[in-house]
């Protein structure tokens, strides 16, 4: 067995970079598509009607209690298979993600939706608002700013969970770690330094998270 070395992994810098980049890529698109579908879910969780926040809530509490591996297992192998419908890995490994990023959103922008003090409602009814310029020029403005830190929180969760695309084949930088581990037969120094391109992205949007929930406080607070 070769001694660790883990200086021989440059050799691939350009491949794990590319990988990386992928990564980000696809991270960006699941968290806008998920985030979209968690406001929306959100602001049907507070609807009148009491079959839809029933049908919103059972939603959050499936795609929460269920692994995303099992989600994205399901909808690669399984969803073809009742719909008749071909769907690739990518195309899987984004709807999985966007379905899991968009019920833990929906929990953010639920309860920053709770937080919205009444006076800004009495205030709109004052102005005499119209239901669209209620919700469209108060409350998602008033909900994002509030879920900022939570929305940031659930991006670092979401960018950690993209390896698992690697599962059905989606190339991101897991699978091309997998693939340069695999080639070489060097898994420990491969797998160690994807893990630390993972953390640094990771660390970095973790103090990007401290520093936005710093500025939402303060301006809350203003």
């Amino acid at each position: 067995m070769p001694g660790f070395d883990i200086t021989f992994v440059a050799t691939y810098w350009q491949a794990l970079l590319t990988g990386l980049g992928l990564t980000l890529r696809f991270t960006a698109i699941c968290i806008v598509s998920g985030t979209l579908l968690g406001l929306l879910l959100a602001l049907l969780s507070q609807s009148k009607n009491a079959a839809l926040r029933a049908l919103v809530r059972a939603y959050v509490e499936l795609i929460r209690g269920v692994p995303v591996l099992i989600l994205l297992f399901w909808i690669f192998f399984c969803l073809p298979v009742v719909t008749g419908l071909e769907i690739g890995n990518f195309a899987s490994s984004v709807l999985a993600l966007t379905l899991f990023m968009g019920a833990a959103t929906c929990e953010s922008f639920r309860a920053a939706l709770n937080a919205i003090p009444h006076d800004q409602h009495d205030a709109c009814t004052a102005l005499g608002l119209t239901n669209r310029s209620r919700l469209l020029d108060v409350i998602v403005p008033l909900t994002v700013m509030r879920a900022i830190p939570n929305l940031l929180s659930n991006t670092v969760a979401l960018f950690k969970e993209s390896s698992l695309a690697s599962a059905v084949g989606t190339v991101e930088l897991m699978y091309i770690g997998q693939n340069i581990a695999n080639a070489t037969a060097r898994p420990i120094e491969v797998l160690t330094v994807v893990g630390i391109l993972y953390f640094l992205v990771g660390f970095a949007l973790t103090r990007l998270v401290s520093v936005a929930e710093r500025s939402v406080l303060a301006r809350l607070a203003a």
